[in-house]
């Protein structure tokens, strides 16, 4: 497993759905960039606050960027866990990091990142307020 990998950080588990795979039963390459949304909404629910929050307070986190390398098939009702953690953050924005994992973190399966602007509502880029970046993580990793 990556040693190096940002702490704190979630690892949240998935059972493929039939309707997430293709033809041959593997996990669809889009599907990887909606297990990392997931997981980074719950890395910020864990932080002890909802994304609708986050947007309630005026912070809006759009995607610049977005990487996924696949390494290893997720298959139709394979348990994975998607680990999710913040490993940089600039004036005005972020990146989330994300591997995902078989069920027994034997096979690393994908690994990816998302780089996030932070705005305003009006599109704006905005300095990260202290209080998201002070987000206290409110569980064990």
């Amino acid at each position: 497993m990556h040693d190096a990998f940002p702490i704190p950080h979630v690892w949240m588990p998935h059972r493929v759905s039939y309707g997430e795979t293709d033809t041959m039963g593997v996990l669809y390459y889009a599907e990887y960039l909606h297990l990392f949304e997931r997981a980074r909404g719950d890395y910020i629910r864990r932080c002890g606050m909802g994304y609708a929050e986050v947007e309630r307070r005026g912070i809006i986190l759009p995607v610049r960027e977005a990487q996924c390398r696949y390494r290893s098939p997720a298959r139709y009702d394979d348990l994975v866990l998607v680990r999710a953690g913040i490993d940089e953050w600039g004036r005005a924005s972020l990146r989330f990091v994300y591997e995902i994992w078989n069920e027994d973190k034997t096979r690393l399966l994908a690994t990816g990142m998302t780089q996030h602007a932070l705005v305003n509502p009006q599109g704006r880029p905005v300095a990260v307020p202290d209080w998201f970046r002070n987000l206290t993580f409110s569980m064990e990793v």
